[in-house]
């Protein structure tokens, strides 16, 4: 592969990314806040940098994914950013899920010095990385899009250029409005059940393979009946996406009482200090509630 890519952010989503453009014969430079993280993916085959600032100067497209918007603004436009360090012509990829306002400045930052924005957030949590099977939904140029697309597809399966810059943050909170409210329904028939005290196990069996299938049936209603509530996925970053949902939808005037709900019950589960546990302790709150545990 002739791209040389940098990485930039090597979570419990990016760490795996980073590995599967590695196995695909991609040259990668990778930058992370925690030296542990890049110590791992370099003994897969990556090259260490100092700083984004570093990444750029080594890379013809750099992907971001980071925790929150300042956190991209920081990495992309900070003292040592990567934006800086690309030559004119390049690319960054910045697949956080951060504000639709913020990504459409940033593209136009860049695009004054001659760097080519794409949004890109993923769907599809740490399974679907490692995996490579991920959800992206991608805003930005569609010959950018055309251009990034071999690069996508080491990542993941389901990629849709769903237009300009900034669609592709706003696709994805879309997404988090869908897997939210869906995950607040799976909680209740979960804590239906267990009140009601039937087997759970073969509640599940029943229901998850018709009309009331879903991913978060299928995936995450298992690990509770485990009381399994490691993260794939962070109880305080759905809360920062939800956050930016109900900020969007503020601003266009909407009404999104579902959303709000699901966002005020995992702001009562963060008062327990949950914060970095799975979203699927959702649950846990029904569970006060109703004096009963979900286990199988």
């Amino acid at each position: 592969m002739d791209t040389r890519i940098g990485f930039i952010g090597l979570g419990i989503m990016g760490k795996p990314m980073a590995r599967n453009l590695l196995k695909v014969g991609y040259r990668v430079t990778v930058h992370n806040r925690s030296r542990a993280a890049v110590e791992t993916v370099v003994a897969d085959g990556a090259t260490a940098a100092s700083s984004p600032h570093a990444v750029a100067q080594q890379s013809d497209v750099v992907i971001t994914i980071v925790t929150d918007t300042p956190d991209v603004q920081q990495v992309i436009l900070g003292q040592h950013g990567a934006l800086a360090g690309l030559r004119a012509g390049g690319t960054i990829i910045d697949m956080s899920t951060i504000s639709p306002s913020a990504t459409r400045e940033l593209a136009e930052t860049a695009k004054a010095k001659g760097v080519h924005f794409l949004d890109a957030p993923v769907s599809g949590g740490e399974g679907g990385a490692i995996a490579g099977t991920l959800s992206i939904m991608v805003g930005g140029e569609a010959t950018v899009f055309a251009d990034c697309l071999p690069i996508f597809q080491a990542m993941g399966k389901n990629i849709i250029h769903v237009g300009g810059s900034g669609a592709g943050q706003l696709t994805k909170l879309c997404n988090q409005i869908a897997v939210a409210v869906t995950n607040l329904a799976m909680s209740e028939a979960l804590i239906f059940g267990a009140k009601a005290g039937i087997d759970l196990e073969k509640m599940h069996q029943a229901i998850s393979g018709g009309a009331a299938g879903s991913w978060q049936m299928s995936n995450l209603a298992p690990r509770i009946l485990k009381r399994d509530f490691a993260p794939g996925f962070m109880v305080k970053l759905q809360q920062k996406d939800l956050r930016l949902v109900l900020q969007e939808a503020d601003r266009l005037h909407l009404a999104l009482p579902a959303t709000s709900l699901v966002h005020t019950l995992f702001n009562a589960l963060e008062t327990t200090g949950a914060g970095d546990e799975g979203t699927q302790a959702l649950v846990r709150v029904f569970e006060q509630l109703a004096k009963v545990e979900v286990k199988a």
